[in-house]
């Protein structure tokens, strides 16, 4: 009987001794998750914070000094000043050699009229020269040259040289020598420019038939003309109207009556 008991007891301890220990036993704490010591879980950041929060910044700092590294264009620009003096029109000779061997300011002939230029840049413009001509064509004397048979009938005090002329080149009221559309036949249009010309052959001179006691000098008197020109150098419209100064008349001028004893 004591030996019964002394074996169930041995079975007893080994049996406890290999049972897996309780966990309700004193050995083992488990963690309190009591409202003082739960874990704190942050929310998920969101694209949002992410886009606002993160802004990198470039580092600007050591960017180069360009205002020490540009160029002075101040001391490179080309001198304009010394531009090259460009030829003037070959086909405009500033003294015609018409004008070589006369002492007038115009050319009653002209080896070197340029009628065929001229025939053909009416013929490319003829509507514009036309209302040109048109403006000077009443001014033309053609009528008076026609009336007079000989220049002789015409008589003055002081002597002069009296001429009813078509020019083909003169100087302009600017000094510059211009050619004068004259003697032009286009198609079944003429254009022609007479003008009247008297030079004084005593300027300055006493007046004849003036008595002495008179102090009397023959004067140089002038006009106004107006002319159709031709530029051969304007690639345009190469007419134009210009102006010229030619001598129109010789006047008698009397000065003061004296006495003499």
């Amino acid at each position: 009987m004591a030996f019964r008991f002394v074996l169930a007891a041995a079975v007893a301890a080994v049996a406890s001794s290999a049972a897996p220990p309780s966990y309700h036993s004193t050995t083992y704490a488990p963690p309190a998750y009591g409202p003082t010591h739960a874990p704190s879980y942050s929310p998920a950041p969101t694209y949002e914070s992410y886009q606002y929060q993160y802004q990198p910044q470039p580092s600007y700092g050591h960017q180069p000094a360009y205002g020490h590294q540009q160029p002075a264009y101040g001391h490179q620009q080309p001198a304009y000043g010394h531009q090259p003096a460009y030829p003037a029109c070959p086909h405009y000779p500033e003294d015609p050699a018409c004008s070589k061997n006369s002492t007038d300011p115009w050319c009653l002939e002209d080896s070197e009229y340029p009628e065929y230029e001229i025939k053909h840049a009416i013929s490319y413009n003829k509507h514009k020269v036309l209302e040109l001509y048109a403006d000077v064509a009443d001014l033309n004397t053609e009528n008076s040259v026609e009336r007079l048979t000989e220049i002789e009938e015409e008589t003055y005090l002081c002597p002069s040289e009296v001429g009813y002329v078509r020019p083909l080149r003169a100087v302009n009221t600017d000094g510059k020598w211009r050619v004068i559309v004259n003697n032009i036949k286009v198609d079944y249009e003429t254009f022609t420019q007479t003008t009247r010309i008297e030079k004084c052959l005593s300027a300055g001179e006493a007046c004849p038939l003036v008595p002495q006691c008179y102090e009397s000098s023959c004067l140089q008197k002038s006009v106004y003309h107006r002319f159709l020109v031709y530029d051969p150098c304007d690639q345009y419209f190469p007419f134009a109207i210009e102006t010229f100064q030619l001598p129109a008349s010789c006047a008698c001028s009397l000065g003061a009556y004296e006495i003499s004893h």
